[in-house]
């Protein structure tokens, strides 16, 4: 599995390495622009990310943002619904209105909130069947 991990909090981007590393590569973005542009650069190199996560607050686009434009990428690419990279969105804001937007809006498959936990986390990927 192919994991993007898009988060300006450099504990929070290891940690979701430290636990979704044994499941595959993972690629660390420190801004939502980085985020989009490796997520492009996969597409273009055959090597697209089956896994995106992506943290709301960014110090540069938020996240619901960068979404829209990952899934305008894949609209470009023609890419199936059924083959679009999933994506979990991570934040430490719990308010329903994020947790809408981020749903009906931005085409997100999954929310989470920090402080993330591997049992969590995992079973979130389990879900979409990125993992066993």
């Amino acid at each position: 599995m192919r994991t993007l991990i898009a988060d300006d909090d450099l504990s929070s981007r290891r940690l979701l390495e430290g636990i979704l590393a044994p499941y595959g590569e993972c690629v660390l973005a420190e801004t939502s622009n980085h985020a989009v542009e490796l997520f492009k650069e996969g597409y273009d190199m055959g090597k697209p990310f089956q896994l995106v996560c992506l943290d709301i607050m960014m110090p540069d686009i938020d996240g619901q943002a960068a979404l829209a434009k990952m899934r305008d990428i894949e609209k470009e690419k023609k890419i199936a619904p059924n083959d679009q990279s999933v994506v979990i969105m991570v934040t430490a804001l719990n308010s329903m209105q994020t947790v809408v937007s981020s749903f009906e809006g931005g085409g997100c498959n999954a929310y989470l909130t920090k402080p993330i936990t591997k049992r969590i986390l995992l079973e979130k990927i389990k879900k979409y069947g990125l993992i066993e």
